[in-house]
């Protein structure tokens, strides 16, 4: 009845998922490339989990 109270975890992470490529972007652009190939696979792993709750929901 009251869902909509209720966080949604999705949108946390897809917030989670955009910081991540922030950073990563602002690391290769300061020449960091093994932080940025770091985050990138961080930020890959997570966009799968969000695909598969999306998927699930």
């Amino acid at each position: 009845m009251f869902s909509f109270l209720k966080p949604n975890p999705i949108k946390k992470m897809k917030k989670d998922y955009f910081s991540l490529l922030e950073k990563a972007m602002h690391a290769q652009r300061s020449g960091d490339i093994k932080t940025y190939s770091m985050l990138t696979a961080n930020a890959e792993a997570l966009w799968l989990k969000i695909e598969a709750l999306e998927n699930k929901n």
